[in-house]
């Protein structure tokens, strides 16, 4: 399965002109799954009353996307919903089928947690064979929460993460790979926001063993996630025998 992520500029709180930047920016792009970075649509906003959707418009460009390039499509998306704000994350399938999952660890640091509400339920997608665990940006700072118990393949994490922190999100994207003997495919913005912070192209896959597996040319990142390949890895290397039994509360 082809996989291909778009190292986008993100224009600050302007969802027409990032839909439009979207679509240019992907316009000759030929894949099954294509990868948002987080908060796609006006970049990593904490004036949520003023950027989130209400009226679903984040994922309704997603569907539209879906129906032009006939390829699934995922990232998130500020979303109003009961009066309350979530950081969504979508999986749209060119048959229609739309699953989301709300971040659960919000970024304390920049004050999310006081804006959005946290999501309280790991979600896992099953798109062309493939297990696939969604996961956002801070997410990736606590591994308990995304702990392979048998039950994926590969991990999505679409991010806002600053350049001045870009290390520890590159050794932990590998060490999820190794650990949870999955792909991983992290997507991080590019460009300055309207906060002033500045995203270096930062975006990775990886395979279980923590190789590198990506290709870049230009904006876009992709790569071939073989499943023959990971259970053959994982049959010879059985290391998810000997993990630990537990259970977490949410």
């Amino acid at each position: 399965m082809k996989v291909a992520g778009l190292n986008l500029d993100i224009i600050w709180k302007n969802k027409s002109e990032n839909f439009k930047l979207i679509e240019h920016e992907l316009q000759h792009i030929e894949a099954d799954l294509f990868l948002l970075p987080e908060m796609f649509s006006t970049g990593f906003c904490m004036d949520a009353s003023e950027v989130s959707d209400r009226n679903e418009e984040s994922l309704e460009f997603l569907k539209r996307m879906v129906k032009d390039k006939n390829a699934a499509f995922s990232g998130s998306a500020p979303v109003e919903e009961d009066g309350r704000f979530y950081n969504r994350m979508y999986f749209v399938k060119p048959d229609g089928h739309i699953s989301w999952y709300n971040k659960r660890h919000l970024f304390s640091f920049s004050g999310e947690d006081k804006v959005y509400t946290p999501g309280n339920e790991r979600v896992i997608v099953d798109y062309k064979g493939v297990r696939i665990l969604l996961q956002v940006c801070y997410d990736l700072r606590f591994p308990v929460f995304a702990r392979n118990n048998d039950d994926y393949d590969a991990m999505l994490y679409v991010a806002n993460w600053p350049e001045k922190r870009v290390g520890a999100w590159e050794h932990l994207l590998k060490a999820r790979a190794i650990e949870n003997l999955s792909f991983v495919f992290g997507l991080n913005r590019i460009g300055t926001d309207g906060n002033n912070l500045f995203y270096q192209e930062s975006s990775h896959c990886f395979f279980a063993d923590g190789k590198e597996i990506s290709q870049k040319e230009g904006n876009i990142v992709s790569t071939e996630w073989n499943m023959d390949e990971l259970i053959d890895f994982r049959k010879h290397f059985q290391f998810l025998n000997d993990r630990d039994h537990f259970s977490i509360q949410l």
